[in-house]
């Protein structure tokens, strides 16, 4: 497929999308990467990258190799993903801190619009398609209710091994990346090295992120070869049993002080409007909410004019 800059600036704008999904712990950057139609191309290319590319360059040279990993591809998304992580790092977390319904209930409807465009794309429902969407469903469920570990103090094995299994829930559309790091107790950690700039931290993180990228995006392509219509609705039951976690309106049950000395809840359930405690501010969460919806579907209708 032979592209133009403009398609890479496109592709490095789905990057930053991806990114920005990716800092917000309840949010798949796999989400966004399927629902703008790079999905299975990100895992192709991925599962591509192994040492068989050695042998290339050495019989055929480094452009030969660099064509087979579609290289042009993974570095302008890789270098959307890192822009839109260093610049919004940040601004999410203090958005989060702050405007925390409002930012929720954008997302809600963006993911929930996301459940029926992923849906869509099974061509038949059966009994294991059926199973699958219940199975995952339920994990996906019991992933946003377990209560977080804490760690404050976080060895380097320990940051290696989460960046490695966060890296997996990232590219799975529905199981955020950034949750499964709050689970584990390290999301706090991660995010201050990126705003420190500790590239220490962040080097052992993303180390850990490629060999667990490496690993289990080939386990995703195999299943999407043989068992295409079954693992999308997997993919559909994950996105569908994480809602509960981007519930916009929640009650704290338990906190913590984290090691800055601030107050942070650490277990919390989902209520209705009517039942928060506080200033619900139903009116422009549910205009947010039909906001995150609306972009999805105009995103899928502008693929289909595309197309």
């Amino acid at each position: 497929m032979k592209r133009t800059l403009k398609d890479y600036a496109i592709i490095s704008l789905k990057g930053m999308a991806m990114g920005a999904a990716d800092v917000v712990p309840g949010v798949s950057g796999g989400t966004i990467a399927f629902i703008s139609g790079i999905y299975e191309e990100l895992l192709t290319t991925i599962s591509n990258i192994n040492l068989s590319l050695l042998t290339v360059i050495k019989k055929e040279g480094i452009k030969a190799a660099w064509k087979q990993a579609n290289a042009n591809f993974l570095v302008a998304l890789l270098l959307g993903v890192a822009i839109s992580v260093i610049s919004l790092a940040k601004g999410i977390s203090f958005l989060l801190a702050t405007k925390p319904i409002l930012v929720w209930s954008f997302f809600f409807g963006l993911v929930l619009a996301s459940i029926i465009y992923v849906g869509k794309q099974i061509e038949k429902w059966n009994f294991p398609q059926i199973i699958s969407l219940i199975l995952a469903c339920g994990v996906a469920y019991y992933i946003t209710i377990v209560k977080p570990m804490v760690s404050d103090d976080a060895s380097f094995l320990f940051l290696f091994l989460a960046g490695a299994l966060a890296i997996c829930a990232m590219i799975l559309p529905g199981i955020s990346g950034a949750f499964i790091l709050v689970l584990l107790g390290a999301y706090e950690t991660i995010l201050t090295a990126v705003h420190s700039r500790d590239l220490q931290i962040i080097a052992i993180v993303g180390l850990g992120a490629i060999i667990g990228l490496l690993s289990f995006s080939r386990v995703l392509k195999w299943m999407f070869v043989h068992y295409k219509n079954t693992t999308l609705a997997g993919l559909t039951g994950f996105i569908l049993g994480s809602l509960n976690k981007i519930w916009p309106w929640k009650e704290t049950i338990t906190t913590r002080i984290n090691s800055k000395g601030i107050e942070v809840p650490v277990l919390q359930n989902s209520v209705l409007p009517s039942n928060y405690n506080g200033d619900a501010q139903l009116m422009i969460a549910l205009l947010l909410a039909v906001a995150g919806f609306a972009l999805i579907l105009g995103l899928e209708k502008l693929a289909s004019y595309k197309s």
